[in-house]
């Protein structure tokens, strides 16, 4: 790709209706929302730099529960980390729902620790409850405990 091209005007579309304007959402509705979608990405560190995996999940208690497979770092740091301090692994959490064109929608992002779910009967009910987006075997499941819960919704302007 020509790097000059990426440099060109993009024309902005208009939303339906003109402006638009951010509202910031509490915390209880950034996780309704989170929960509405089945898809969003987990931001955890490998080798002292951010890495960044698209996986499923479902909302469970406040709690974000994703699947994962056996030998990704996530599920060793995970492991390691509630071995460490019992409170698991710091990770960022990020889904979205935004329309492109109308440029509205909304943004979540769930900052909290991460920890395997280690009782065989829980993990089973998760495994089912989560349909992958990939076709890896994701055996193991981690669960997310927000710290912080952050969110913003953009609409169109009254």
């Amino acid at each position: 790709m020509n790097d000059d091209a990426a440099l060109a005007p993009v024309p902005v579309p208009h939303s339906p209706g003109g402006a638009r304007r951010t509202l910031r959402l509490d915390a209880a509705e950034a996780l309704r929302l989170l929960g509405s979608v089945p898809l969003g990405r987990i931001v955890f560190t490998r080798r002292a730099l951010p890495t960044v995996r698209p996986v499923n999940h479902l909302v469970h208690g406040g709690d974000i529960i994703v699947r994962t497979h056996d030998d990704t770092e996530l599920a060793v740091l995970a492991l390691s980390g509630a071995a460490d301090d019992g409170r698991g692994v710091v990770v960022a959490y990020e889904t979205d729902d935004i329309d492109v064109d109308a440029r509205l929608g909304w943004s979540v992002v769930v900052t909290g620790f991460c920890r395997l779910v280690t009782d065989p009967a829980e993990a089973a009910r998760y495994r089912a409850a989560i349909r992958p987006w990939t076709d890896r075997a994701l055996d193991q499941v981690v669960r997310i405990r927000p710290d912080l819960v952050t969110g913003v919704r953009q609409v169109a302007a009254d």
